[in-house]
């Protein structure tokens, strides 16, 4: 039974938080797109210079000395780090919809992510059309029939960019890390928005374990690594700077109240809250219509300066001596 009635709970919490978020993307949806083009675009460019790659000789890299080469057979390692790092922060940025302990709202949390991620994305796309490295991915190499692709037939060839085999086996695209960019993009967004100090290390950990793995894979050299890391960190302070602050939405509470005591209490915050919410929509309200104080909290504040206000203090302190 307890279940069944927290179930319902989570269905109505589920419910308005979508409605909310569903406003602020009706709102916000025009940024959003354009940055979901943008990485159209970003592959697009990807594609374009793959057919520019010609294959050579590998160049004398320090990451490539220190660290042994892992081989064709396990360059699925770093695929798969990056995808555990993807997957968990797509779900953390939905968990508003879940819990009443939240910090953002996803509409905007994304909206923020896309923007470091177009703006790293330009950068990175002026980098590697800029001048073209031999590949040192094995698919790159000389020898290999996908280093160079063929002139397209057609331009529908080069607007299909053949996703997902286009990407997976891209060449030319190497100064700086796509990878690189997605996971310090991801990391830093949870440093700022997450709540819990392990995970925040542990992602940090990830995202040093997912560079290693990309230069011990040969996907690309250490320089693509080692500019993506201060490219990126440089890109998401600037552009935080210029963008508003979220709203911070923090108010501490658990999901499921595990006793009456946690009930009442959730119950009293939310109508804190409610409350709260009513109060500032009133104060901008009166500041959008030139009110900058109402007159009757003006007198009320004369008073509580004067001497009726410290009468009135000393038989509120008369009449409850305990504080209740």
């Amino acid at each position: 039974m307890y279940i069944a009635r927290e179930a319902t709970k989570l269905w109505r919490k589920v419910s308005a938080e979508t409605a909310a978020e569903l406003q602020l993307l009706l709102e916000k949806w025009q940024l959003l797109l354009a940055g979901l083009v943008f990485q159209y675009i970003h592959g697009l460019a990807a594609r374009g210079v793959h057919y520019l790659h010609r294959p050579g000789p590998l160049l004398q890299d320090l990451g490539f000395m220190a660290l042994p080469e892992l081989g064709q057979e396990k360059g699925y390692l770093s695929e798969s780090v990056f995808t555990f790092i993807f997957i968990s922060f797509l779900l953390w940025s939905f968990h508003p919809f879940i819990y009443h302990s939240k910090r953002f709202y996803t509409v905007l949390l994304w909206r923020r992510v896309l923007a470091f991620l177009v703006a790293s994305q330009f950068l990175r796309i002026i980098t590697f059309y800029s001048t073209q490295l031999p590949g040192p991915n094995y698919h790159c190499r000389e020898g290999s029939k996908l280093a160079t692709l063929p002139p397209p037939n057609s331009a529908l060839e080069v607007l299909l960019i053949n996703f997902p085999r286009g990407v997976l086996f891209g060449c030319g695209d190497l100064i700086f890390s796509s990878h690189m960019i997605f996971t310090l993009v991801f990391v830093r967004t949870y440093h700022k928005y997450g709540s819990n100090r392990l995970i925040k290390l542990l992602a940090w950990l990830m995202a040093i374990i997912q560079s290693l793995l990309i230069i011990a894979s040969r996907k690309h050299y250490t320089v693509d690594v080692v500019v993506a890391w201060y490219t990126v960190n440089l890109v998401v302070f600037f552009v935080d700077k210029k963008l508003p602050e979220m709203p911070d939405r923090t108010n501490g509470l658990s999901l499921l109240p595990v006793s009456s005591k946690d009930k009442d209490g959730w119950m009293k915050e939310e109508l804190q809250l409610h409350k709260l919410d009513s109060r500032m929509r009133d104060e901008v309200h009166k500041l959008l219509n030139g009110n900058t104080v109402d007159p009757t909290d003006r007198r009320q504040r004369v008073q509580m300066n004067g001497k009726h206000g410290e009468d009135m203090n000393h038989a509120v302190s008369d009449a409850t001596p305990n504080g209740t």
